[in-house]
């Protein structure tokens, strides 16, 4: 694999690319996007070789594979175009968080000897180039969803390009694909976006609720800070499994409302905890799944001077680097004063490691 187009160059086509670009740096990189700063941004730090000027560029009749990174909606329509210019042996494949649509999309082209669906999950509640890292798909699936088994070589290659990624890539067929992220990936950024709803909703005008949100609020609802664009086509191009999940969560939440109104306990809320809470340990953390990590922690420090910059100083000087840096104000769940978030799981494994050689509190 010689040279990679990208159609769409954001966050994860732009990982995708520095990644490839750090494994095999003679590799040549072709990208288009609506946005030309980000291709101009990229072209500087060595990752873009070629700029197209338009998705269906002629030139990409040189790419030995080719990178849908656009929306969902957006690639399929790129679909018929670009197939027509591929040469002899190349690969089409995307990066959607669905692959229904896009897969029979390719089906109904005739592309199974050139397409082949993919979905490296990892992502971030920041967009765009500016955010694509060269490591943001370590230890991350990478699905991959052939449309016919007539051509094996399609899986090899897309294989081989998520183990160059750093990524743990897992072949499924589409329909099963959308089922699972329209559970563990879909509909929380539904249920996120309408937490934080609920609460601008409810506050009063003093902001009381705004003020003390912090800690386990922030956690569960950081993906509600994502791309409204990106999640509208999402979910609209994986409707069908999103609404039977929709509608069981539904139910469990009225079954939850009917036990708090009775005026006898039927233990049916202390069960749901219980379930969840072993479930929930159950889930390997090492790896990452279809919502972002959150590399932090907690720390207890004193409220005096220098207490921050020291921490600081103690973590550069073991080369970490910290992602960002926070007080935290309500600590109502058992948190420290000071929360600090990383990059990579590595740096906050070493950062605690540190600290706690210095005698912090780590929570």
């Amino acid at each position: 694999m010689k040279t990679a187009a990208f159609i769409g160059f954001g966050l994860i086509g732009g990982s995708i690319a520095k990644g490839l670009k750090k494994k095999d740096p003679s590799i040549r990189i072709m990208a288009y996007a609506r946005n030309k700063s980000n291709l101009e941004v990229a072209q500087e730090e060595g990752i873009i070789n070629v700029v197209l000027d338009t998705p269906d560029s002629e030139r990409i009749s040189e790419a030995d594979i080719v990178f849908l990174c656009a929306p969902v909606e957006t690639n399929i329509s790129y679909m018929d175009s670009i197939s027509k210019l591929l040469k002899e042996g190349a690969v089409l494949t995307d990066v959607g968080s669905t692959k229904t649509a896009v897969c029979n999309k390719a089906l109904e082209l005739g592309l199974q000897a050139k397409f082949i669906g993919g979905h490296p999950m990892a992502g971030s509640e920041q967009t765009g180039y500016k955010a694509a890292t060269d490591y943001l798909f370590s230890n991350a699936y990478y699905i991959i969803t052939p449309i016919s088994d007539q051509n094996p070589r399609l899986v090899d290659t897309l294989r081989e390009v998520a183990t160059s990624l750093g990524a743990i890539p897992i072949i499924v067929p589409a329909e099963r694909h959308d089922r699972a992220v329209a559970a563990v990936s879909h509909l929380p950024h539904i249920i996120a976006s309408s937490l934080v709803n609920i609460v601008k909703d409810s506050d009063d005008e003093s902001h009381l609720m705004k003020t003390i949100a912090a800690g386990g609020f922030r956690d569960i609802t950081r993906i509600a800070s994502s791309s409204p664009e990106m999640w509208e086509q999402i979910c609209d191009t994986n409707s069908v499994p999103l609404v039977t999940l929709l509608d069981s969560y539904i139910e469990s939440l009225q079954d939850i409302s009917t036990s708090l109104k009775k005026e006898v306990s039927d233990k049916k809320i202390l069960h749901m905890f219980e379930s969840s809470r072993a479930y929930r340990n159950s889930i390997d953390s090492k790896n990452k799944g279809a919502l972002t990590p959150d590399y932090s922690f907690s720390v207890d420090i004193a409220d005096e001077v220098g207490a921050i910059s020291t921490i600081s100083v103690i973590l550069a000087s073991k080369g970490i680097s910290i992602k960002n840096i926070g007080i935290n104000n309500a600590r109502d769940h058992g948190e420290g004063a000071l929360r600090i978030s990383f990059y990579e799981e590595e740096a906050k494994e070493q950062a605690i490691t540190t600290l706690r050689r210095y005698m912090y509190d780590i929570r």
